[in-house]
C-alpha cells in the first residue's frame, strides 16, 4: 500500500516528530515509541554543513542538544544546524534535554536511519523539509532527500511536505510518484485550489486556527487530501474527523 492509499483510509493519525510527549523529539526512541499507536510517523529534515540529511525540527540546535555545554563550541553561537559538520552534530546528545534531572542521552538521527527504520517496520513516513534556501540551493536540498530515499527503496512509505513550496515543485518535476503536501501556517494562499494544482500537490496541511467547513469541502471537492496540525485535544480530533479531514498531527498518541 502507498501513502496516497492509506490517505484512503479515515481518521488518520499522524506522530508529530514521533511520540515527542514522551520521548526527546525527532529520535529513533521517539519513532519507536510511535509505533503502533498511529498511522504515519511525521520527522524534520535538514542538512550539515557537509549536505547529510538529519533529523531536526529548530534551525538552530540550543533547544534540543547539550551544544552550549561543549566546550569546542562556546564561540558558534547561535548555534545554527546548518553550520556545523556532520562529524560535529554526531558528537552532541539529543535526549538528555527532555528529562527532569536525568541524563539519557540520544543519538543524532539522520535521514539513512529513519529510512531503514520505516522500511523495516512498514511504516509510513512524511518527510517535512525545513525551509534551508539561505544555506543551500533548492536542486541541491531536493536532490540530495530524493537520493536517501531512492537507495532506501522506501518511495511507496513516503509523503513529502514543505512550508518552502518550491521544494515540492522541484520533487514532483524530478519523482513525480511520491506525493507531496503543501505546507501552511498563519493564511491560505489567495486562490487556494487554483494555486495547489499550480504545485501539483496531492495534500494541503494546515494549522489547525485555518480550519472551517467551507475550506475542507472545497479542497475535497477538488480531490485534494487535508492534514491538521498540531490537534492534541481528543474531541478536536474528531470534530475535525466528522468534517472529512483525513488526518491530524499530534503530539499525544
Amino acid at each position: 500500500m502507498s501513502f496516497l492509499e492509506l490517505f484512503k483510509r479515515e481518521g488518520l493519525i499522524g506522530a508529530h516528530r514521533g511520540s515527542r510527549s514522551i520521548r526527546p523529539e525527532n529520535t529513533l526512541s521517539a519513532l519507536k515509541e510511535s509505533v503502533g499507536h498511529c498511522d504515519f510517523i511525521e520527522v524534520d529534515v535538514q542538512l550539515s554543513s557537509d549536505k547529510v540529511a538529519v533529523i531536526m525540527h529548530d534551525e538552530t540546535l540550543d533547544r534540543t542538544t547539550n551544544v552550549k555545554e561543549k566546550e569546542a563550541y562556546k564561540t558558534r553561537a547561535p548555534y545554527k544546524l546548518s553550520d556545523f559538520s556532520y562529524e560535529e552534530l554526531s558528537n552532541l546528545d539529543y535526549g538528555s534535554w527532555f528529562y527532569t534531572n536525568e541524563i539519557k542521552p540520544e543519538p543524532l538521527l539522520t535521514l539513512k536511519i529513519v529510512l531503514k527504520f520505516i522500511k523495516e517496520n512498514q511504516l509510513y513516513l512524511n518527510i517535512e523539509i525545513k525551509d534551508l534556501h539561505n544555506s543551500f540551493s533548492d536542486q541541491d536540498v531536493v536532490s540530495i532527500i530524493l537520493e536517501e530515499i531512492k537507495a532506501s527503496k522506501t518511495q511507496k512509505f513516503i509523503l513529502i511536505s514543505s512550508f518552502r513550496h518550491e521544494y515540492l515543485q522541484l520533487f514532483k518535476k524530478i519523482e513525480p510518484s511520491i506525493p507531496t503536501a503543501a505546507l501552511v501556517d498563519s493564511e491560505h494562499p489567495k486562490d487556494l485550489v487554483k494555486y495547489l494544482k499550480l504545485l501539483n500537490v496531492d495534500a494541503y496541511h494546515f494549522n489547525d486556527k485555518l480550519v472551517d467547513k467551507k475550506i475542507v469541502n472545497i479542497l475535497r471537492d477538488a480531490g485534494f487530501y487535508i492534514n491538521i496540525y498540531t490537534v492534541n485535544d481528543s474531541k478536536r480530533r474528531q470534530q475535525l474527523f466528522d468534517m472529512g479531514i483525513n488526518g491530524v498531527f499530534t503530539d499525544y498518541l
